[in-house]
């Protein structure tokens, strides 16, 4: 009975072998098989840079490591571009059509983890990749290499650019790398993201304006002689108060948040300085624009109302994503001929691990472990709550991408759990289930140019005239650090 059931595996997993290879052309089998030879390495890649867990415009072993890879499968690369040392530009090939992939490897400050069903961390404050960017940057970089060989085995003409893009937590890497022109001549660009789900990113984001405000006072003792003293923490105070107020006229979809990052030394005096930083989102860029206006309306009267003075340093200011429906098809597509991540018990019984503290905490019932099949293409674009520098590249080229199943099913995005099922077997899984997927589309752009055609049609048919414009002051360059 044993052998007769091992014998129907065997034909069962031949079977998918060989209904994927009846699919896939001869340069994408290539690409394949480029990636499954790579996989011990791609998993090393991964590990090291999830064990590096470095925040953004920091990632200098995780940026090194990956344009040493590209380097050597002969990338030309262009490293500390857009005043950014952490970011990276690699390309291989030359001429039309020009596919961009983008890497990120950035990691999330206070979310140090081990693989681990409970919440213990490697170094207690330290930061983890609670958003998967560890295999985010592997399989674009993965991919890219694999485009390669198969197209100086198969001689497709063509040039593939792998963008190496710093930050993108706090939303900086690719809208000072647009800026600087670094996307300039691209023909179509792809991306990737893990997830709880396997399947098209094709729905958009929120735009959103990352900026601080600081207060200047006079400092002067609290207790002995405050009417001396102009506080700037009342200032950020009145503020905060002010954008709380507002929050009951702006629409539905719109968000503002914020962290006081410094209000004072100590109570007995008065602070002379205190700054607040602000995100504002919402679903279309011009009504950010239009809210960060107001915002800014408020600092100043918190400023008038205390006798201090503001200023306003403006980090980055980034787009809502431009969806695009044939590269959106095409993706779909080769993902389900790739297929989503398939997991054993072992990883079942893991995930259900990870799970247990949400249960507890938020209660509901979760019905899966993990996600095992890709996604219908959804027919309507949803909109995340969430948003993302990738949107800037979609404003500027048609752009689309994927997301692969890397977390336990349902797992909130930036947290322990996600980091913990990244460095696992979950996350190293969904990782080369990306990378062949990229690969793959990265070869169909190459060979279709029916399919750029359409992608840039759709594109400028979606951003009906709009014109990219930008709340950076012109010619700032981007921060050196963002805390």
């Amino acid at each position: 009975m044993k052998l007769i059931c091992l014998l129907g595996l065997c034909v069962f997993a031949c079977g998918v072998q060989s209904a994927l290879s009846a699919e896939l052309d001869a340069a994408q089998k290539t690409a394949v098989a480029d990636v499954e030879s790579r996989v011990e390495e791609l998993k090393a890649i991964n590990k090291a840079i999830w064990e590096y867990a470095e925040v953004g415009l920091e990632e200098h072993k995780s940026s090194a490591l990956l344009v040493s890879k590209l380097k050597a499968n002969g990338f030309e690369v262009r490293t500390g571009v857009s005043n950014m040392p952490t970011a990276f530009v690699a390309t291989f090939g030359s001429g039309q059509p020009v596919i961009g992939i983008l890497a990120e490897y950035d990691a999330l400050p206070g979310l140090s983890q081990k693989v681990d069903g409970d919440r213990v961390p490697v170094a207690e404050g330290a930061p983890g990749h609670g958003c998967g960017h560890s295999g985010l940057g592997t399989a674009a970089v993965g991919a890219a290499i694999a485009a390669k060989a198969a197209m100086q085995k198969h001689g497709l003409k063509g040039t593939i650019k792998l963008f190496g893009t710093p930050a993108e937590e706090t939303l900086i890497g690719k809208v000072y790398m647009l800026l600087d022109g670094q996307f300039d001549g691209l023909d179509v660009c792809l991306h990737w993201h893990p997830a709880s789900k396997t399947g098209v990113w094709a729905g958009s984001s929120k735009a959103a304006v990352s900026a601080k405000f600081t207060f200047n006072g006079v400092a002067a003792h609290a207790a002995g002689s405050p009417e001396k003293g102009r506080s700037a923490l009342d200032a950020v105070e009145l503020m905060n108060v002010g954008a709380n107020f507002m929050r009951e006229h702006i629409k539905e979809d719109a968000r503002i948040h914020y962290v006081v990052t410094n209000g004072g030394g100590a109570p007995n005096v008065v602070p002379a300085e205190a700054t607040v930083w602000y995100y504002v989102r919402a679903d279309q860029h011009k009504d950010v624009e239009s809210y960060f206006e107001w915002v800014n309306d408020i600092a100043k009267g918190a400023a008038l109302m205390t006798r201090t003075k503001v200023s306003v340093q403006v980090d980055t200011d980034c787009h809502e994503i431009i969806r695009n429906q044939p590269l959106a098809e095409m993706l779909h597509r080769n993902l389900e001929l790739i297929g989503a991540p398939r997991f054993n018990e072992t990883e079942r019984a893991f995930a259900r691990r990870l799970q247990q503290p949400l249960l507890e905490q938020f209660g509901g019932q979760i019905k899966l472990a993990l996600e095992e099949a890709v996604e219908p293409l959804a027919e309507a674009a949803e909109i995340s709550k969430g948003s993302t520098d990738v949107g800037d590249v979609s404003w500027y080229i048609p752009t689309s991408g994927i997301r692969a199943a890397c977390f336990a099913a349902e797992s909130p995005g930036h947290s322990w759990q996600n980091v913990s099922a990244m460095g696992s077997t979950i996350g190293e899984k969904g990782t080369i289930v990306a990378t062949k997927a990229l690969a793959i589309s990265a070869i169909d752009l190459l060979q279709k140019p029916d399919l750029i055609i359409a992608a840039k049609a759709d594109w400028k048919t979606k951003l009906d005239n709009r014109k990219y414009t930008s709340l950076i002051p012109k010619g700032q360059k981007a921060p050196a650090k963002i805390r």
